[in-house]
């Protein structure tokens, strides 16, 4: 039996995009070259693409709701597991934030971020029923492509 089921994880993964593009959005503001801050507002709208695609997905699904106290109980849970729990933690965000204060530090934090979700999704991934696992290896690939482009990034601007 499978301790999640896999709309549980796609609706942890239209989370995970929407804290992202929040993310992208607030480096733009810190990137000073110009190709640094057009990779950061691509990523944001990539971001809003995926949570888009993801969000179709989560549509598609069957959905097997635990019972509810409340409309949205569920739903309200999950957002705090990912704000709180997974990839970007709600109570350190801020002061995450206030540590960056250059390009190459706002990179790293990127591709920390992607790096954290490409290991939940795989992790995750471990725990579904065969059926549920192309979802998630979609998911997978989007993370990956946004690593790869960030390390290009920072590669290039060196220190």
């Amino acid at each position: 039996m499978a301790v999640f089921d896999t709309s549980d994880i796609v609706e942890v993964a239209v989370r995970i995009e929407q804290n992202g593009e929040n993310f992208y959005r607030y480096a733009v503001q810190l990137a000073g070259k110009e190709e640094i801050k057009s990779l950061f507002q691509r990523l944001a709208d990539e971001e809003v693409k995926h949570r888009q695609i993801f969000a179709g997905i989560l549509a598609g699904m069957d959905r097997n709701l635990p019972p509810e106290g409340y409309d949205g109980e569920y739903a309200a849970y999950l957002h705090d597991y990912v704000d709180n729990r997974l990839v970007f933690k709600a109570e350190t965000f801020a002061a995450e934030m206030a540590k960056i204060r250059s390009e190459a530090a706002a990179l790293d934090f990127a591709i920390q971020r992607e790096l954290d979700s490409i290991h939940y999704y795989r992790e995750m991934r471990e725990m579904l029923p065969g059926e549920g696992c192309t979802a998630i290896d979609r998911i997978i690939a989007e993370e990956k492509e946004h690593f790869i482009r960030l390390s290009a990034m920072r590669k290039r601007i060196g220190s």
